[in-house]
């Protein structure tokens, strides 16, 4: 297989209260709305981080973005105010794991250039 994309998607309950606090997440507006219920955010080339306001299923995600420089990251997100639960440090991967109002994970992680 050659998978070319990747388009992660996360339910929650209030999509205007979860589009908020992604925003601050990852740093800017969403790239595009497809349609009142959902929001999607470009996280790099090919890669899609997608909203979908679906109450009964919300909670229960979890999607890791890796990123260049995880400690640069995490301070811009704690400047925007919002904060890791947790560090999770693997030897050469970690990873600061986020909770949404939903408590959906979210965790942005880093392994090293080699």
């Amino acid at each position: 297989m050659d998978f070319t994309d990747l388009f992660a998607g996360v339910r929650v309950r209030n999509i205007a209260e979860a589009r908020a606090w992604d925003e601050r997440l990852l740093g800017s507006e969403p790239a595009f709305y497809p349609s009142d219920v959902e929001a999607v955010w470009a996280v790099g080339e090919h890669r899609w981080f997608h909203l979908l306001e679906n109450a009964p299923k919300a909670g229960s995600a979890l999607v890791t973005i890796m990123v260049a420089d995880l400690d640069a990251t995490a301070k811009a997100m704690s400047g925007r105010g919002v904060y890791p639960t947790k560090l999770e440090d693997y030897g050469e991967v970690r990873k600061y794991v986020f909770h949404d109002p939903d408590s959906n994970e979210i965790g942005i992680g880093q392994v090293p250039q080699t």
